[in-house]
């Protein structure tokens, strides 16, 4: 089958996401048949390397034998079982190997990022409805702060505590509001001002806010170390800890929001092991089974758990979905940790991206800024008044074989983690034709 039929068969059956359909009358949909380590080939056999990981997800290449085999195998006895009043074997042992890594414990499961954002906003703000009953007068703690430029997903509750205005500003009769916190970004630091000073700086700030409003504030909700949407912005884990020691110190939980920089894309397994911290709440996603089948997790302390636990059905946790805790995702998050375990994971990334640090010093003959990483996450910002770049950029990079979705002038790379040095020779250089084609 060729690409043309498969691409107009898709445009007239699919309405595909973040996308303004009517733009691939000009940016064609790319059709793709199969996959192969980093590689995306189309029906005609062109192939893609896939720099961002298919939006992050995919973390050790397409069509992975070890992922592949632990879903056939768990195809072979269960594929679903609701988890209301059921169990399995995968949904435990993969809570319990959750907990050991997180430190939390009593893992909640979902298909996806934003979903796992609405379990955790829903779970705190019902923890403290929940203390309330049990101390009357309490203060009503019901509203959240999230940082500028944050992006926690597109679902209702999640897009509140968003700070992306084309995302939001559409729906924001819709939305219950929240408060924005000095982003650490340090692309906005002062000139001389250290990374570090910096997000210092902004913890201030957010002290002195939560300082004011703590009794009405339910839950600080953060991605650790980089804000991704706000195209890869990154800041000091020196944040992170005087975050942790605010949100104590005021009885404020802290959410961290680990969907895109957990499994080891900061360098560490979660991000917020550099700031030597542990959340009230970890949301998961996207690379905990790999990129294979949706799942996202959400784990608590034993202290929110206990909030909820009671002879009184009210009292406890009723969010659901069909899916909850799916046997095959389950499987193949497992087989996804298990590589962890047995190959080295972090150590090798470290090589890959000293690596990709040094390939990617020949993109500062372009006219670019902020040249940045944060374990395998790269970024620079080109400097552009195009409004058109990103969309240019990533046809230029497409012709040449490489995908990369820029956000605004951000152009990163995210790749799999088995990316080899010659696909990273290739993915930069790519990158470089691509970036000076298009300025």
């Amino acid at each position: 089958m060729s690409n043309q039929n498969i691409l107009n068969r898709s445009m007239q059956s699919v309405w595909h996401p973040c996308t303004q359909m009517k733009q691939h009358e000009q940016f064609p949909l790319i059709p793709i048949k199969k996959g192969d380590g980093a590689w995306l080939y189309d029906a005609e056999g062109k192939r893609y390397l896939d720099a961002v990981s298919s939006w992050w997800v995919n973390l050790f290449g397409h069509n992975n034998p070890r992922i592949k085999d632990a879903i056939k195998q768990q195809l072979d006895t269960l594929e679903h079982v609701m988890l209301a009043g059921f169990t399995h074997e995968p949904v435990i042992e993969l809570s319990e190997k959750l907990s050991k890594l997180t430190g939390l414990g009593h893992a909640f499961y979902a298909s996806d990022g934003a979903s796992a954002t609405e379990i955790a906003l829903k779970m705190s703000f019902h923890y403290w409805r929940n203390l309330r009953s049990e101390t009357p007068g309490k203060t009503n703690k019901t509203k959240f702060i999230s940082l500028q430029n944050s992006y926690h997903g597109e679902t209702l509750g999640a897009l509140g505590v968003t700070d992306v205005a084309i995302f939001k500003d559409t729906y924001a009769p819709l939305l219950t509001q929240s408060a924005q916190m000095p982003t650490p970004d340090f692309r906005l630091a002062e000139a001389g001002e250290s990374a570090e000073a910096f997000a210092m700086r902004c913890a201030d700030a957010l002290e002195l806010y939560v300082t004011k409003h703590h009794h009405e504030l339910a839950a600080f909700i953060i991605e650790p170390l980089v804000q991704c949407a706000a195209g890869m912005g990154m800041y000091h884990p020196a944040y992170l800890r005087r975050a942790r020691e605010i949100c104590t110190q005021y009885e404020v939980h802290l959410i961290a929001d680990e969907i895109a920089v957990g499994f080891g894309r900061t360098g560490t397994m979660f991000a917020c092991e550099q700031g030597d911290i542990c959340p009230d709440f970890i949301c998961l996603s996207k690379g905990i089974t790999g990129g294979y089948l949706p799942l996202s997790a959400v784990l608590t302390t034993d202290k929110v758990y206990q909030a909820f636990y009671d002879e009184n059905t009210v009292r406890g946790f009723l969010h659901s979905h069909s899916y909850t805790g799916n046997p095959l995702a389950c499987s193949a998050a497992l087989a996804t940790l298990a590589i962890f375990e047995s190959d080295d994971v972090l150590q090798n990334n470290r090589e890959n991206s000293a690596v990709i640090q040094a390939e990617m010093q020949v993109l500062t003959n372009l006219p670019i800024e902020h040249m940045r990483h944060q374990g395998m996450i790269f970024a620079f910002d080109v400097v552009t008044q195009s409004a058109q770049f990103s969309k240019q950029c990533y046809q230029a990079a497409m012709q040449q074989g490489l995908l990369l979705r820029p956000i605004g002038n951000t152009v990163y790379f995210m790749p799999p983690y088995t990316i080899s040095e010659a696909e990273i020779d290739f993915m930069v250089n790519a990158t470089f034709d691509a970036v000076k084609s298009t300025v």
